[in-house]
């Protein structure tokens, strides 16, 4: 029994972060999981930087409103779930990937939460687990599936690693470098036939 498991941000959809980054002309929200391996790290960088100007929840949902699925995405993600079974794995938030799910017609996503103050503002986070796509995958390997991921950020390395195949999917110069062993793909069509090809 196998079962895919993909990163939603840079596989499915846009870049949240660097959307919003566009959006308030806040140049230092462009960084993402692509250029800080630490997401603790990350993630409390951008709360301070939120906080330091006033920002919130409701802007940057405001923003994801306005997001749409990368093109070809859900075309993508339609005739995989036909193949087997789909879980995205992502770091993102609750409240952030629901509008962005239901523009995928709801597929099953594992993500986090955040902490958010009765004025909008963004406190902290909740993450499921720790190294929550590597433990994930390790978890469904533990009840019999047969993993095979894809993403394109240093969080989604080891998820890659961990499985009966990967692959880096519109990844960085610098983590294909890093990665030589990784089969690295530009295009849905060439992931979707490199999957089947392990199914």
């Amino acid at each position: 029994m196998n079962v895919v498991c993909l990163d939603m941000e840079g596989v499915l959809t846009p870049e949240i972060w660097i959307a919003f980054s566009e959006e308030t002309k806040i140049p230092e929200l462009r960084i993402t999981t692509r250029d800080e391996p630490d997401y603790d790290k990350l993630l409390k960088y951008r709360i301070g930087i939120l906080k330091e100007h006033g920002l919130g929840l409701k802007e940057i949902q405001a923003v994801i409103a306005k997001i749409d699925l990368l093109d070809g995405a859900k075309k993508f993600l339609d005739e995989l779930r036909k193949l087997t079974q789909v879980i995205i794995i992502s770091d993102t938030f609750e409240q952030f990937a629901t509008p962005l799910m239901k523009k995928l017609d709801w597929p099953t996503i594992f993500c986090n939460s955040l902490e958010v103050a009765e004025n909008g503002g963004i406190t902290g986070f909740r993450m499921r687990c720790e190294q929550s796509k590597l433990s994930t995958v390790k978890a469904l390997q533990s009840i019999g599936f047969e993993t095979i991921a894809s993403g394109d950020s240093y969080n989604d390395i080891a998820m890659i690693r961990a499985g009966k195949a990967g692959f880096l999917f519109r990844t960085t110069d610098k983590i294909k470098a890093d990665n030589p062993d990784l089969p690295a793909f530009e295009e849905y069509s060439d992931l979707l036939n490199a999957i089947k090809e392990v199914l």
